[in-house]
């Protein structure tokens, strides 16, 4: 079985400008996701609060334990969100910006 280059399946977590707002989703392709949100593509939630910076990823071996994954974050207390994205990238700067993506305007 061959293995495609652009399937990497991870679960994400998006962030708002001012931190007020984020997004749990899960891709196979996340500098797609990446560029999908900064474009405004979604309607809903992300597109309503800007929600364009990446604060946190994680990748997995397989889709499914990805997706399990982001049940279990998308269950958690805002609180408890905040304090995993906090543990990990303190200052909740943009992660894109080390997977080569420009830094965006700030409002």
């Amino acid at each position: 079985m061959t293995k495609r280059l652009d399937f990497q399946p991870c679960v994400y977590i998006m962030g708002s400008f001012n931190d007020q707002a984020l997004y749990i989703g899960v891709t196979s392709d996340l500098m797609k996701r990446i560029s999908q949100h900064r474009e405004g593509f979604f309607d809903g939630h992300s597109k309503k609060y800007n929600i364009q910076r990446l604060v946190l990823f994680e990748i997995f071996a397989t889709m499914e334990a990805a997706i399990a994954r982001e049940k279990q974050l998308k269950n958690w207390h805002r609180q408890w969100k905040i304090n995993h994205v906090t543990a990990t990238n303190p200052t909740w700067r943009d992660l894109a910006e080390d997977l080569g993506f420009p830094p965006l305007p700030v409002y």
